[in-house]
């Protein structure tokens, strides 16, 4: 039996709440502060098991997601606008649409401000002076300003794989060998 294809209804979940905590945000100006405070979140998605199985699991109940949540989000000295949203997104049982609601709202922020988002993925972290180096070159490519969303991903080995929009652009090493090992095939 097939699987429903539920990506747009989540994609569309998701881009309801971030529009709502956006306009909020943007009537109280607070739009970096909710940005910063979703970043921390987004950067624990990335870090924690747990953390992501407790977002990700329909195993939880709303009353047991939201009390965890509550904890980490006091821990985390992360309050106002953004503890909130997260509560009512836990109470109605959307945590899971979470990620999808925080890369939601980077694209409004970027468009409010004009500006591009760029996902990037690298093998280890860049320095700052090496991503304000790529968010030049990505603005000389696109014209307009470059917000970047970076994870890292030691599997790559080294280089970075760029998507903007509908571009994508990867000069990882993996690749690289993957191409080699799949060229040397062809000549033997």
């Amino acid at each position: 039996m097939p699987v429903a294809d539920l990506s747009h209804s989540v994609s569309s979940v998701a881009e309801r709440y971030a529009a709502s905590l956006f306009e909020l945000a943007k009537e109280e100006d607070k739009i970096d502060a909710v940005g910063a405070d979703l970043d921390q979140i987004d950067k624990m998605l990335k870090d924690s098991d747990d953390f992501r199985r407790l977002v990700m699991s329909p195993a939880f109940s709303a009353e047991e997601q939201l009390n965890a949540m509550t904890a980490v989000l006091e821990k985390a000295k992360i309050g106002g606008y953004v503890a909130n949203f997260v509560k009512v997104v836990a109470k109605n049982r959307r945590l899971f649409v979470l990620p999808g609601m925080i890369a939601a709202y980077r694209g409004a922020v970027a468009a409010y401000r004009g500006e591009v988002t760029a996902e990037v993925t690298v093998a280890h972290a860049l320095s700052k002076e090496q991503q304000q180096e790529l968010k030049t070159a990505l603005k000389d490519v696109t014209g307009k300003d470059v917000a970047l969303d970076i994870t890292e991903d030691a599997s790559l080995l080294g280089g970075m794989i760029v998507k903007v929009g509908s571009r994508q652009i990867d000069t990882s090493l993996r690749t690289k060998l993957s191409k080699l090992k799949l060229s040397l095939k062809e000549v033997g």
